[in-house]
């Protein structure tokens, strides 16, 4: 999760930093329960796999799976979001959990890479350079190692609607993404349904979602 509101000032109300401590609503909750649901009928991780998620925010999806984890490394760009990840990880005692500052496209693999599997929820509708952002998913993955994310099918723009900073897609075509999957490299490329999410300002509007799964040879 990127800061583009941040300001020199201070923090903008709209960020990812500003908006950090009281980002667990019950509809957030609920939201991660029903992503981390939609992974688990999708997805066979393997015995022991060590996960990093991607654009992380305070844990919510990446907890939510640790049970078919061995490790999980939380990663984003908020530090705030970063501080109540933290929290939670201390809180819980959560040993095989760290959370890190990472930019997928900008950082290279951080410590305990190469990972079996790289998770993402909404984030590469906030990945200007879409390819970039699969190469820097391939670059965490060992060969065999899954990609799994859920984002927005394609939108109108209402999805973030007055808080769309740093939004840099209005959801994805399914075709279109596999294509670029493919074209990353990735084989076993599924595109397929994700549920539904709540609008960012409206949660009772909701908006379909695709699940990709992938694999790195």
């Amino acid at each position: 999760m990127t800061d583009p509101t941040d300001t020199a000032d201070g923090l903008d109300p709209r960020s990812f930093d500003a908006r950090a401590a009281a980002w667990d609503t019950p509809q957030r909750v609920a939201r991660a329960s029903a992503a981390s649901a939609a992974i688990r009928s999708a997805v066979r991780f393997p015995p022991g796999c060590r996960a990093i998620e991607i654009g992380a925010g305070t844990g919510l999806v990446g907890l939510a799976l640790l049970d078919q984890l061995g490790e999980l490394v939380l990663a984003d760009t908020s530090e705030g979001m970063l501080a109540e990840a933290r929290r939670k990880i201390a809180e819980r005692d959560l040993d095989t959990v760290r959370a890190i500052h990472f930019d997928l496209v900008a950082d290279p693999p951080p410590d305990g890479a190469p990972f079996d599997a790289a998770i993402s929820q909404l984030v590469l509708h906030h990945i200007e350079d879409t390819a970039a952002g699969l190469a820097g998913f391939k670059r965490l993955l060992a060969p065999g190692g899954l990609l799994v994310a859920l984002d927005l099918d394609a939108e109108d723009g209402s999805f973030h609607g007055e808080i769309g900073q740093g939004v840099h897609h209005l959801g994805f075509d399914r075709a279109r993404l596999g294509r670029l999957v493919d074209a990353a490299g990735f084989i076993d490329v599924e595109v397929g349904d994700g549920g539904t999410v709540g609008g960012a300002e409206d949660e009772d509007v909701p908006y379909p979602m695709f699940l990709l799964t992938a694999r790195r040879p």
